[in-house]
């Protein structure tokens, strides 16, 4: 495991490595045992995109294994004003232990690894938000006990959260289903690998995608820099809402996530946000630990 650049490059063994680490990070804070893995080394955050508990929780992680963060936004760059990114992976590997980048383009982050030579983080692009998904993941084992067997159902847009959503609870054993619009379904590469297992479903009913399940997962339906689609896509996705009859179709004892920020009475009503909070900001907190695992097995 040389970068976090997507789930679809993690084997199921490096995930469990990731989460086994998190765990172990988590009950050392919590019990006031230093783990200074990273003293003296720094990671560059490159932030294109705003963000809340991404730049906090690495700040903070980095902060806590001993290292020294350094917040990059574009217009502190000049890859802001137009200098290649092949340029700036080279130079700030001169400089820097490993680099967290959150944009748009998973192009880029692929670029920076290519012809960087640290290791490259991925805080999210448009394609994945693997970061978020192992804290997930790490979520779901903490209140379930296990990730083997388990249902996923994710309920909204074919986004970044749905593609590593996929990806990453098959790789560990769970079953999946997705809810979708026909007009927003996750990009082909993400379904051809999902389609090399039998418990993967994809439809474009809710009810059915949540029948059974153990977690129902849902996020905005416009995301950072589709804000001109908004009225567009409620229309879309009317009756795609985790609410309490849709609750009624997952298991008694279903779990709910969201990766935050969000819109209450759109995605996910009032009454099922806060129903579920504990669970929802659990995960919150988890990117913190989950990060810190993976800064540690890529930088240490």
């Amino acid at each position: 495991m040389k970068h976090l650049l997507k789930m679809l490059d993690l084997t199921t063994e490096e995930i469990t490595e990731i989460l086994d680490l998190a765990d172990q990070l988590k009950y050392e804070l919590n019990h006031g045992i230093p783990h200074p893995h990273l003293k003296g080394k720094t990671l560059g955050m490159i932030f294109q995109k705003a963000s809340t508990r991404t730049r906090v929780s690495f700040e903070t992680g980095m902060y806590q294994l001993g290292g020294y963060p350094l917040f990059l936004s574009s217009n502190d760059l000049q890859i802001g004003r137009g200098e290649p990114v092949q340029d700036t992976a080279r130079v700030l590997s001169r400089y820097l232990n490993g680099i967290m980048i959150r944009t748009f383009e998973q192009s880029e982050v692929e670029a920076l690894a290519e012809y960087g030579s640290i290791p490259i983080i991925n805080g999210l692009t448009d394609f994945c938000h693997p970061c978020q998904v192992l804290a997930d993941l790490m979520t779901i084992r903490e209140f379930k006990g296990k990730l083997e067997g388990l249902k996923m159902c994710f309920i909204g847009d074919g986004n970044n959260m749905a593609n590593s959503l996929i990806v990453g609870c098959l790789k560990v054993g769970m079953a999946v289903s997705i809810a979708c619009p026909d007009d927003y379904q996750p990009p082909k590469e993400i379904l051809d690998f999902a389609a090399q297992y039998d418990c993967f479903e994809m439809t474009n009913s809710p009810a059915q995608a949540a029948k059974d399940a153990d977690v129902l997962i849902t996020d905005v339906w416009a995301s950072m820099g589709q804000e001109d689609e908004a009225a567009k896509r409620r229309e879309a996705f009317a009756g795609y809402q985790i609410n309490d009859e849709l609750m009624a179709c997952a298991k008694a004892d279903a779990m709910v996530l969201h990766c935050l920020p969000a819109h209450r009475e759109e995605e996910i009503t009032e009454k099922v946000f806060e129903a579920h909070a504990k669970e929802i900001f659990e995960e919150a907190e988890n990117r913190l630990h989950a990060q810190k695992a993976v800064m540690v097995k890529l930088m240490a």
